[in-house]
């Protein structure tokens, strides 16, 4: 899922990027849940009620180093982002954002963090599947570098990534792929 709006505005005076730490693994489901809210706002209340990933399936991702939250100034995390590897590129599993921490570029320093990471690496690029038409989706993903990829063109990962989304009832609401090429490959 997406980085979701809120209040505010501007960015927040002091956000720290870094691994997540086991203790703060249910406090990512908490972000999650808060972020979802919105969905109802749009019409999609199935989403706001999907439950976030499983404390087993996050501790997965941190112990593989694939797994980051954005702290305020008082170390507390604020937003989360957690990558898959898919066809060789980095893929953003799920972003969410605090409602009370949104639009303030948060989770573009998030994306923009496993950028550096996907990049320092020799990744080729991110990737993320997301709402086509939700404002905080693909929309979004667009201001943060993302393009879509058209379906001819989606790798056999991706693929299976929209299979599984599909039958997991995603497709209720049209959906797409998007890639944003790391700082090597871009040009």
């Amino acid at each position: 899922m997406p980085t979701t709006p809120g209040a505010g505005g501007g960015t927040l005076p002091f956000v720290r990027i870094r691994e997540v730490s086991r203790t703060e693994l249910s406090v990512l489901r908490d972000i999650e849940r808060a972020a979802g809210e919105c969905f109802r706002d749009v019409g999609m209340p199935e989403i706001a009620d999907d439950e976030p990933l499983p404390l087993d399936v996050l501790d997965r991702y941190r112990r593989a180093g694939r797994a980051w939250v954005a702290t305020d100034s008082a170390d507390v995390p604020v937003g989360y982002l957690v990558a898959d590897t898919v066809d060789g590129n980095l893929h953003v599993e799920q972003v969410s954002v605090h409602p009370r921490h949104a639009r303030r570029g948060v989770g573009r320093r998030l994306l923009d963090h496993l950028a550096g990471r996907a990049a320092a690496t020799g990744v080729p690029a991110l990737t993320l599947t997301t709402f086509a038409d939700v404002p905080w989706n693909a929309p979004y993903y667009v201001r943060c570098g993302f393009l879509v990829v058209d379906d001819a063109d989606l790798t056999p990962g991706l693929r299976a990534v929209r299979e599984r989304e599909a039958a997991h009832g995603l497709d209720r609401w049209p959906r797409v792929c998007m890639r944003r090429p790391t700082p090597t490959t871009a040009g």
